[in-house]
């Protein structure tokens, strides 16, 4: 009979999850890595390098790797030959502990994402719990645990459907893929699970993701059986696609499709389909009473040696404390920026705080007039930092607010991750403004851009406030320029051409 103990099992999940907040899978860097090198489209290498460099920033500064510092998933196989001991209260009890104290570890405060009461309410619990706990019971006298941070743009993205049992898989998930858009920040990894029930199914997906990437080595040694057939096949084909890292246009996409199955009614098919972002995270233990279990950590030079820094050569440097309509009007698709002065920040709520103000006629707490604005919602800052990771976040979030902004308080431009929706891109054009793009899974390196940072409204929302930022030379793209031509929607189309074109120039 193995004894488990309570402060064991808070102190493991504390530790994993501080570790996974600053250290990327040595497998999806090297399989990131190879990807950078095969990388033809500038914009996506140029993504991917930041990507890169700030996952070393990351591993050497121990900050997270981004700003999404996730809700934490926990999956526990419980041997029957295991007794917990010195437990006040239940096991799920133990583990959200551990997620309190690892998201309020003062060296390396995690941002506080979730919020109770998801319909009414939505308010902070201030300390990211509850997690999401699954347990099972196994044969054995240990624990193994496996814990994840899963961002909200990646889980934002997940998609199920109830297939026929004739319909393809492979044809839905072809169709899928290009809906979920990029939020989901590739090049990262599809989890798939296929059968079972839908809770089921996507249960499946969700531990997919916690394997490692293999897909070179699996096309290096060849498929063995149909699933690994199936796994290539989903991956080559979505990488056809053109999309690219962050959805730029380029040769990848996906890193790896994994795919769990489960017996299912004769009369079902249901498939659940998840991804993970440009911040993978998780990381796997094992109880077996001895006392706490730590993970050791990678040698640095299991990292590329890539270091993105500014082009001041190839971008454009703008003055954003005198920026005009009419240089926001100038700017082409794709360009690159370095944006220089003083910006506002600004998410879901405060956007839903300034529409319920002007309605009332309530002035706002900060004049928006010629102003750019970047959707973000910061990590605390330790030590002598101005701010903590704040890389951006989904900005099709905000698409419905994006003709208030610009028609009512002066916005000339925003900055965010990813597409932007029909509706935003059409009040873009109609107000003769632009959507600049940062690169999500690069919010240390993005944070050393910004040198002040002060609350200017909306203090009650944490990291949901009104920042006003000060930032030297912060690397953003034209995604969407003043007559409304997106790269999000030129860029894989013209990706996609090429790589059918070079799949036909190689010989048989």
């Amino acid at each position: 009979m193995t004894i488990i103990k309570q402060d064991d099992l808070i102190e493991s999940v504390a530790a994993a999850l501080q570790y996974i907040s600053y250290y990327h899978p040595a497998d999806y860097i090297q399989h990131l890595a190879r990807a950078y090198e095969a990388e033809q489209s500038p914009a996506a290498k140029d993504a991917i390098a930041q990507i890169l460099t700030n996952s070393r920033m990351c591993a050497e500064g121990k900050r997270p790797i981004c700003q999404d510092t996730g809700m934490v998933n926990v999956f526990l196989k419980i041997g029957m030959g295991v007794r917990f001991e010195g437990f006040r209260g239940t096991v799920t009890d133990a583990v959200n502990e551990g997620v309190r104290r690892a998201y309020n570890f003062a060296d390396n405060k995690l941002r506080a994402s979730i919020v109770a009461d998801p319909h009414f309410e939505r308010k902070n619990t201030k300390d990211n719990t509850p997690a999401v706990v699954h347990m099972e019971l196994v044969e054995g006298n240990t624990v193994e645990v496996a814990v994840a941070a899963k961002g909200g743009g990646s889980e934002n993205k997940t998609k199920f459907v109830m297939l026929n049992p004739s319909d393809s898989l492979v044809d839905w998930v072809i169709k899928t893929v290009p809906l979920m858009g990029a939020g989901w920040c590739p090049p990262g990894m599809l989890g798939i699970g296929i059968g079972g029930s839908a809770e089921k199914a996507m249960l499946l997906a969700k531990e997919s993701l916690m394997e490692d990437i293999d897909m070179y080595e699996l096309k290096q040694r060849g498929p063995q059986n149909k699933l690994e057939e199936l796994r290539i096949e989903l991956c080559d084909k979505i990488n056809a696609l053109g999309i690219g890292a962050q959805g730029l246009g380029g040769l990848t996409t996906v890193l790896d499709v994994k795919i769990n199955m489960y017996p299912t009614h004769a009369a079902s098919k249901p498939v659940a389909m998840i991804p993970n972002c440009a911040a993978t995270r998780h990381a796997h233990f094992v109880l077996d009473g001895s006392g706490p279990a730590y993970i050791e950590p990678p040698k640095l030079s299991d990292w590329p040696s890539v270091s993105w820094a500014p082009d001041t050569e190839k971008s454009k440097r703008v003055d954003l404390n005198t920026l005009t309509k009419e240089e926001v009007a100038s700017w082409t698709p794709g360009q690159t920026l370095l944006l220089n002065g003083k910006m506002l920040t600004g998410r879901d709520a405060a956007h839903k705080r300034i529409q319920d103000m002007l309605a009332k006629g309530e002035p706002l707490p900060v004049d928006f007039t010629n102003r750019v604005i970047y959707y973000v919602g910061p990590v605390d800052p330790v030590g002598d930092e101005v701010v903590g990771p704040a890389g951006p976040t989904t900005a099709t979030r905000m698409d419905k607010f994006t003709d208030m902004m610009l028609e009512k308080t002066g916005l000339i431009s925003m900055v965010g991750k990813a597409e932007r929706g029909p509706t935003a891109i059409e009040s873009i054009q109609k107000h003769k403004s632009a959507y600049l793009m940062a690169v999500g899974g690069a919010a240390y390196l993005v944070s050393k851009a910004i040198k002040h940072a002060k609350v200017v409204g909306f203090e009650d929302l944490g990291m949901e406030a009104i920042y006003e930022f000060d930032v030297v030379d912060m690397p953003v793209t034209v995604a969407v320029d003043s007559t409304g031509t997106s790269v999000h929607q030129t860029g894989p189309k013209e990706w996609s051409v090429k790589i059918e074109s070079l799949k036909t120039a190689v010989p048989a």
